[in-house]
C-alpha cells in the first residue's frame, strides 16, 4: 500500500514515502528538497536528464528545479525527504548567497546519516530544539560539500513573469495578458520560460497554486479556505493536483501536520 507521511518541525517538513505504482507529475518546490533512498531505485528526470538514486543515494534538488519521480521497477521504493525553505537555509549558514547543488545524486555516508537523523527526529516528534540542532549539522555538511551559487540568475523577463504569476494565484492563468506586458508573443514566452525553469508557464502557475494551498493548510488548518483562495474549483480539484505533487490529498496532508 502506498504511504506518504508528512510532519513539520523547526520550519522543516519531513516526508516518509513508500510506493510501487505511484508516479509524481513534473513539478518543482520553492524549497530545497534533500532525501535518501532507503529501498529500491528512485527514477526521475531532472533538467532533461534521467537520474537514478539507488539504495543509500542522497538526492539533492535546488529550489524551483523541475522534476518528476517514480519507482524504477515493480519492487517499489522507500525514501525520506526534508524540505528546507531557502531563507531558513541562509539563516542557518549565515551566508548571503544560496548554495546550488550541481550533482543530483551523491553517495556520502556522513551526509546520508545527517539527513536520516533529521528526518527521523521530525517524523517521530522530537523536541524542536533537537530538530534545529540536527538541521544545523546538516547545513554544515552541505556547505562543506558545495560552493555558493554564481550561475544562472533568472533574467528580468522571467522574474517579472514569475511576479505576475504569483500575484494572480487565485485567478485563471491569462497568458495573453502576461505576454502583452512582456512584449513577447505567446510562443516566445513559453519557449523562454521553459528554457529558464524547465517547465511551462502553466505548470509553474499550477505548482505555485499547490504550494500556496499547502502553506495555507499548514497555517490555517483549513482545506476549504485553500480551495477558495487558490482558485481551485472544489476540494476534489485541489486534491487531484495536490496528490500529483505530494503523493497524498490536501485533506490527508492536513491530518498529518496537525
Amino acid at each position: 500500500m502506498d504511504k506518504f507521511i508528512y510532519k513539520k518541525s523547526a520550519g522543516i517538513t519531513a516526508l516518509s514515502a513508500s510506493f510501487t505504482d505511484f508516479s509524481y507529475k513534473k513539478h518543482s518546490h520553492k524549497e530545497y528538497a534533500i532525501g535518501v533512498t532507503l529501498r529500491g531505485i528512485q527514477h526521475y528526470t531532472l533538467d532533461g536528464s534521467l537520474q537514478l538514486s539507488h539504495q543509500n543515494g542522497v538526492m539533492l534538488f535546488n529550489p524551483e528545479q523541475a522534476h518528476d519521480g517514480m519507482a524504477h521497477d515493480k519492487t517499489g521504493l522507500d525514501y525520506v525527504m526534508v524540505y528546507i525553505d531557502p531563507h531558513l537555509f541562509l539563516e542557518a549558514t549565515g551566508k548571503k548567497d544560496l548554495v546550488r547543488f550541481t550533482t543530483p545524486v551523491v553517495y556520502d555516508d556522513r551526509l546520508e546519516r545527517s539527513i536520516l537523523n533529521l528526518s527521523h527526529a521530525i517524523l517521530t516528534g522530537k523536541d524542536e530544539a533537537v530538530c534545529s540542532e540536527l538541521f544545523l549539522s546538516l547545513t554544515d555538511i552541505l556547505i562543506q560539500n558545495n560552493s555558493p551559487a554564481d550561475d544562472k540568475r533568472d533574467n528580468a523577463l522571467i522574474r517579472t513573469a514569475k511576479d505576475i504569476l504569483h500575484t494572480n494565484l487565485g485567478n485563471v492563468l491569462k497568458l495573453d495578458e502576461i505576454c502583452k506586458e512582456l512584449h513577447l508573443s505567446k510562443f516566445q514566452f513559453i519557449r523562454l520560460f521553459k528554457t529558464h525553469t524547465g517547465i511551462s508557464p502553466y505548470q509553474y502557475f499550477l505548482n505555485c497554486k499547490i504550494e500556496r494551498a499547502k502553506q495555507l493548510i499548514e497555517n490555517n488548518k483549513d482545506v476549504y479556505s485553500a480551495v477558495a483562495e487558490c482558485g481551485f474549483v472544489d476540494l476534489t480539484h485541489l486534491n487531484k493536483h495536490f496528490k500529483s505533487v505530494y503523493g497524498t490529498t490536501a485533506f490527508e496532508y492536513m491530518s498529518h501536520i496537525n
